[in-house]
């Protein structure tokens, strides 16, 4: 029987890799389109749709990647997934749309979605730094999750936020077009499914590819990954863009990056705890305060500029690329190779 060489085994591991990224992508479209046509058939209101299962479907495929991850003992791969996504979101999906077309913010319409993601990228940190992240420290912070929902459903802020809400389910709504409700639960089940087996395709992949290569599980989860989790916010983004609607986007990626943080770390904690094993060093001394250094930089863009001009989204992708590039040339120089 023919063994398979590192390379031919990498390889495949790379193909489980892109294949679980098409999945989650398709899949997360999917369940999205189907969430809010299921959602206006049963009445219930758009505010509720876009603050809830827009903002929840978009970051599923991070949800289910961590739990996945975090049950097969790779909860490096979880963590540094949040960690990716929530910089990439900003740094290379904001970025990389403002280069397409200038993005006009509204400060009073989003600065309660913005010092919530402060606040949770701070909370973040000080469990990173605290060194675990308990089931009681999941239910905390999705206490906190659900409190904020119902409190920007009862209070939004003047017309703005509602306008967001409807153009986020009619632009989601656009291609969900079904026969009947029943269709629609069968699509949104099929969906689910792709994001299912997506996230085990994606984290096997990840797995292997990251033992061959010798770079630690957490580095592919702040790279490839979180790239890989953060293209459908790209794809909604440039969408955005091109019909002008900025502020939908900006509070779609604050939206996603604050599910990111309460809601997947918070469930997926629950499943299993995280524990010193998955918390690395980098992450506490690195990649937490990138994540609030970038959240801190996008909140100084929005209020001094209330705009995010080509220039800056020429600076914010160059800085992400400079990241990438900083996290494996550090892993490489420790001495890590790559053995094919």
């Amino acid at each position: 029987m023919d063994v398979l060489t590192q390379s031919q085994i990498l390889f495949l591991a790379c193909g489980a890799l892109g294949l679980g990224i098409w999945m989650l992508i398709r899949g997360g479209d999917t369940t999205v389109n189907t969430s809010v046509y299921v959602a206006e058939k049963f009445g219930i209101p758009p505010l509720l749709v876009g603050f809830t299962i827009v903002g929840f479907g978009t970051s599923l495929p991070e949800l289910i990647v961590a739990i996945n991850a975090n049950l097969k003992g790779a909860g490096g791969i979880a963590l540094g997934n949040v960690l990716g996504s929530n910089i990439a979101n900003i740094l290379l999906v904001v970025g990389t749309v403002a280069i397409i077309a200038p993005l006009i913010a509204h400060p009073k319409a989003l600065w309660r979605d913005i010092v919530m993601m402060i606040v949770s990228s701070i909370i973040m940190l000080a469990l990173l730094i605290h060194g675990s992240i308990t089931a009681l420290s999941g239910l905390m912070m999705l206490a906190l999750l659900v409190g904020y929902i119902i409190w920007q459903i009862k209070s939004p802020s003047p017309g703005v936020l509602v306008e967001e809400a409807d153009q986020v389910v009619d632009m989601k709504a656009d291609h969900a077009a079904y026969k009947n409700v029943w269709v629609a639960i069968f699509f949104l089940v099929l969906g689910l499914a792709l994001i299912s087996l997506g996230a085990e395709f994606l984290v096997r992949g990840a797995q292997v590819s990251a033992s061959i290569i010798g770079i630690p599980d957490a580095v592919i989860g702040l790279t490839v990954i979180a790239v890989g989790t953060s293209l459908p916010e790209l794809a909604t983004g440039i969408a955005a863009a091109k019909r002008r609607e900025t502020d939908l986007l900006l509070g779609n990626i604050i939206g996603s990056n604050v599910f990111n943080i309460l809601s997947i770390l918070g469930i997926a904690s629950l499943f299993k705890p995280f524990t010193q094993e998955s918390i690395s060093a980098q992450m506490v001394n690195f990649d937490a305060w990138v994540v609030l250094a970038v959240a801190l930089m996008f909140t100084f863009l929005i209020f001094a500029f209330k705009r995010i001009g080509r220039l800056a989204g020429i600076i914010m992708v160059g800085i992400y690329c400079a990241y990438l590039f900083g996290l494996f040339a550090l892993y490489w120089q420790s001495g890590s190779t790559i053995p094919l």
